[in-house]
């Protein structure tokens, strides 16, 4: 296996990304959006988040394996030291370690970005075998230190079936009261 290269993902990887996202939304309930966005869209979700949060792509070699991204938890002043993270890998890259490092590289940069509260909202099979969906990402997350704060029942609809939302977070950093101020990413780029 190629070595990979974790780095900061930039809009011209938004076609690449896309085609990995895609399939997560058309044939799975990871994601609860019901049709892929366009690619513009998609671009314009990565310039988007690059104006506070990383976004990081993994390339084995010429090709983008997976991503991971960071945005608010919530858009309120308060919330500020919180991030949500996502991660998206292609569908023969799991189970190899990808999603760890790609994870591992996002909480230094977040934590450098003084973040305290490291959360992931995660879809939920309300049956044991579901077509669409298994534990997987639950299994992962609570691997990576994450602990479940939050259940949401029934509150997702697709593929003729319900679906729960469970909410996993994790403390990072070291925390301080009052915390220091939020770095955005651009200021945290600028320094390495």
């Amino acid at each position: 296996m190629e070595p990979i290269q974790i780095c900061v993902a930039s809009p011209q990887d938004a076609q690449a990304m896309l085609a990995i996202y895609a399939p997560y939304v058309e044939r799975t309930a990871v994601s609860f959006e019901l049709t892929p966005p366009s690619l513009e869209e998609f671009r314009g979700r990565i310039e988007t988040t690059l104006r506070r949060f990383p976004w990081l792509a993994v390339r084995q070699g010429d090709r983008v394996i997976g991503y991971a991204y960071a945005s608010p938890l919530h858009p309120r002043a308060a919330y500020a030291w919180s991030a949500e993270a996502s991660i998206y890998l292609a569908s023969d890259c799991h189970g190899q370690g990808v999603g760890r490092r790609l994870y591992d590289e996002l909480e230094k940069i977040l934590t450098a970005q003084r973040v305290q509260s490291l959360n992931a909202c995660i879809a939920c099979p309300r049956e044991e075998e579901d077509p669409h969906l298994t534990r997987a990402s639950l299994l992962f997350h609570e691997k990576l230190g994450f602990r479940t704060w939050g259940h949401a029942e029934r509150c997702a609809f697709k593929f003729d079936r319900w679906y729960d939302m469970v909410w996993m977070g994790k403390a990072i950093g070291t925390p301080l009261t009052p915390p220091a101020p939020f770095l955005p990413f651009p200021e945290i780029r600028e320094k390495t």
